[in-house]
């Protein structure tokens, strides 16, 4: 890699920089993720509902996309290393917090309070990469080990959470975060540079700030409520729902008026005239949709079809993080040569192809022959589309910019995947209930397993269907951008 500074010490620095950041940021995702495996375990010690036990998921996703926003833009305002460390540190904190938590209430709260923390963490640390790295080839390279790492965080994260629950117990999956943590803070303050923000400004704007904050967080929990209530099945439970929508809306459109009336605006809107920010977002919302809800219905489906242990499960994802790993890494030299466009208008449809396989698994499937290759065809595409989306939505950014274009790509992420699991869940609850009333008869178990793993089909196909929306969006928007940057490199603040 062609590094700014031509010393070995800064090559050294460069490398554990992108070292430290990419750690963080797997903290980040794999707490999303890691939880799911405890669940039960957690349930039994609190005596939860099943409603209350899947807030202590919903909390954290909650803050986390609700606040990326807000934390992207402070990174650019008040210091890249100072918000990254106050984000941190409030990680390690509060899943300290979790850890010794004595009741259900208690857990949910801290881990709301934990994806506060990640919201302002993952963006400062993704700006600090866009600033240390030219635009081009380097910050390709950059940029595809921390793809590689958010794609494949939440497939390590139920292995990993398999693992700690089964021989360690479920507070684990919380206290494990903390020693890390304490790493990344001592090495943070070691090797990450400190100087003043490039931002003309200090001044954050706070109504744009509660604005979108509040509509992100309405619309997140809106998408929640109607996948545990089933409204697109039950319309007499929709109204609540509506509402919750409807005042995401309205907050939201208050927002935008808000941004294009103030003087310094929380994000300046002229960010979305350059096409490939705008594109690549939307096209990370699509295909976020289409692939998390996979380890969802995958996990459902080891777990409770074919019987298969915590680490059982956990196992059989591993090569998903793998073949992600393999592939994000291959990506830059294939980008260097053909630009991002072309991959993103392939890489997604290896998505679709994995999600189209898994949506023939019978219910006596076999792991090696008929569940690995659809994964593989899902790490394969995954990896490629992560790395060249992260790149399209941050090339031509100006670098006081880079922490709102880093939180806007990580939040169209978090939108995408709650979107998908709702509207996906809800795709195969009606397939399993259909099923059912079509037999005419009071089902017997097998009937029962049968219709749960059709409505699985149901979900991955429609899932299939976002992968072809993102590649023809990556036809009909993405333009490469040719040649390499001669922005100057900043500081991290």
């Amino acid at each position: 890699m062609a590094l700014i500074n031509s010393t070995e010490t800064k090559h050294t620095n460069h490398w554990l920089i992108l070292t430290l950041l990419a750690l963080a940021q797997f903290m980040a995702v794999l707490d999303a993720s890691i939880v799911n495996v405890a669940l039960p375990a957690i349930q039994k010690a609190f005596s939860m509902s099943q409603t209350n036990l899947q807030w202590i998921v919903t909390a954290y996703t909650l803050t986390f996309g609700g606040f990326l926003l807000l934390g992207g833009r402070a990174a650019d305002l008040f210091g890249r290393r100072r918000i990254f460390l106050i984000g941190v540190t409030l990680f390690m904190l509060t899943s300290l917090a979790d850890g010794f938590a004595q009741s259900g209430t208690m857990l949910t709260i801290f881990r709301a309070l934990q994806g506060l923390s990640a919201a302002f963490m993952s963006p400062a640390a993704l700006s600090i990469i866009l600033v240390t790295y030219r635009e081009g080839h380097e910050r390709n390279i950059a940029l595809s080990v921390w793809g590689a790492v958010a794609s494949g965080g939440a497939a390590v994260g139920v292995l990993l959470g398999g693992i700690l629950t089964q021989y360690a117990g479920w507070r684990w999956n919380f206290f494990v975060n903390v020693p890390v943590a304490i790493l990344v803070i001592i090495a943070a303050r070691r090797i990450l540079p400190l100087h003043e923000s490039e931002a003309d400004h200090r001044t954050l704007d706070l109504p744009g700030a509660a604005l979108v904050t509040g509509g992100l967080m309405l619309l997140v929990y809106a998408l929640v409520h109607a996948t545990e209530t089933g409204w697109f099945l039950a319309p007499k439970l929709a109204s609540g729902v509506t509402y919750l929508f409807a005042g995401s809306f309205l907050a939201l459109v208050a927002f935008v008026i808000n941004e294009l009336k103030v003087e310094r605006p929380l994000m300046p809107l002229s960010i979305f005239k350059i096409r490939n920010v705008s594109g690549a977002n939307a096209l990370q919302l699509l295909f976020a949709s289409s692939l998390f809800s996979v380890f969802f219905f995958a996990s459902l489906y080891m777990q409770q079809i074919l019987h298969y242990s915590p680490v059982k499960t956990g196992l059989s994802f591993l090569p998903v993080p793998i073949i992600i790993g393999l592939s994000a890494t291959n990506v830059p030299r294939i980008i260097k040569k053909f630009g991002f466009r072309p991959i993103l208008m392939v890489a997604p449809l290896f998505v679709g192809a994995g999600l189209v396989v898994l949506s023939r698994l019978p219910v006596d499937g076999d792991y090696w022959t008929q569940i690995f290759p659809g994964l593989a065809l899902l790490g394969l595409g995954a990896g490629a589309t992560f790395v060249s989306v992260s790149i399209a939505a941050t090339a031509g950014v100006k670098l006081q910019l880079s922490g709102l274009a880093s939180g806007l790509v990580n939040t169209a992420q978090q939108l995408g995947g709650s979107i998908g699991l709702a509207l996906l869940s809800a795709v195969a609850a009606s397939g399993t209930t259909n099923y059912i009333r079509d037999l005419h008869a009071r089902p017997d178990a097998h009937q029962i397993i049968t219709a749960r793993v059709y409505g699985f089909h149901n979900g991955y196909l429609v899932a299939s269907t976002f992968t072809l929306a993102a590649s023809l969006l990556a036809v009909l928007v993405i333009r490469n951008q040719k040649g390499e940057s001669e922005q100057p490199i900043a500081h991290a603040g």
